[in-house]
């Protein structure tokens, strides 16, 4: 059946269609090839991701970004450099450029971004952290937990300063963690925290996603792609900023000869069938999940509409168009 849907809205966006948003030397015109590209998949809104790096690499992947000029860009995601130096928990981000945290090098870092970081991903046992998350949120921005192996102390220090949301919750951890406690539990078990969720197969297993959605709750659950350059290409060999990454057949991204996913290939009209298959949340709630949930957890409001083709018997979600045209009254209302 022909369905209408709000604009999807992704909260975090590496790059697609075979453009790195951390790449000091993309070209701001293909950056804005990249986001119109990403358009025909859904997304009208998206946070460009910047991970982490030196000032100098940071400014001119902001410059970039920001000179593309394009209507879907809607502030910058920062995830990193505050983050966890060990392996596992710290991901694919470089271990040199991960530094402390500090309202001098965040001032800086939102200067070069012309003031549109909306949203700040960072590990709550770095020093400097829950100082940092209270001058965030008390300036009204977003502060996220993620690659992080901090103690259930520290996380309920960050969610009492001010942080909001858990960034792809169940990665950007050890591989191996206590059965209890550990982040994960105390992430899903906060009632303040909303939890973003990369769907894509290889990030998370179906049955984790589902348990997850059941203890988050549809309404505190957000879809992310954490899409890379190979987002919308066939398997090959792809970068993140300095960092090598391999994307497989399967549609896994990975780091060359490691078990290190390193973001995803993910689309987020998939990652909404993907969610319906793997948790049994209806269609609506999890349209919602990659739509009016995000972008009102950011402070906006789902742009633009979507007409859409969805198979309720296959749970296949096919985009047909997008328009700039909010959705109908009755659309929004039922994602609500």
């Amino acid at each position: 059946m022909t369905v209408q849907l709000p604009g999807f809205f992704d909260l975090q966006v590496n790059g697609f269609a075979g453009v790195d948003f951390n790449d000091p030397s993309a070209p701001p015109d293909r950056i804005a090839a990249a986001l119109e590209a990403m358009r025909a998949t859904g997304v009208t809104r998206c946070l460009p991701t910047l991970i982490t790096s030196p000032l100098d690499e940071f400014g001119a992947c902001a410059r970039a970004v920001l000179q593309a000029g394009h209507p879907a860009f809607a502030g910058f995601h920062m995830e990193g450099p505050y983050i966890s130096r060990e392996d596992g928990a710290r991901g694919a981000h470089r271990r040199a450029h991960v530094v402390a945290a500090s309202r001098d090098d965040f001032a800086r870092r939102q200067e070069l971004c012309d003031g549109r970081i909306r949203l700040v991903t960072l590990a709550p046992e770095v020093p400097g952290a829950i100082g940092l998350i209270e001058h965030l949120a008390g300036r009204g921005i977003r502060v996220a937990i993620g690659h992080t192996a901090a103690a259930p102390a520290e996380i309920a220090d960050a969610v009492r300063a001010g942080a909001r949301l858990a960034t792809h919750l169940g990665n950007g951890c050890a591989q191996m963690l206590p059965r209890h406690p550990n982040a994960i539990w105390e992430l899903l078990a906060s009632d303040d925290v909303h939890a973003s969720l990369i769907v894509d197969g290889h990030h998370l297993p179906a049955a984790t996603v589902k348990a997850m959605i059941r203890a988050k709750g549809a309404a505190r659950t957000i879809l992310v792609t954490d899409a890379i350059a190979a987002a919308g290409c066939a398997p090959g060999r792809f970068r993140l900023g300095e960092i090598d990454c391999v994307l497989g057949g399967d549609g896994r991204v990975s780091l060359p000869g490691t078990p290190y996913l390193a973001g995803s290939a993910l689309t987020m009209n998939d990652a909404v069938e993907k969610t319906v298959r793997f948790s049994g949340v209806s269609f609506e709630e999890a349209v919602a999940m990659a739509s009016t949930i995000p972008a009102r957890f950011i402070g906006d409001s789902a742009a633009g509409h979507v007409a859409a083709e969805w198979s309720a018997e296959r749970r296949e979600l096919r985009v047909l168009s997008v328009g700039d045209a909010p959705p109908a009254a009755e659309i929004a209302k039922a994602l609500k």
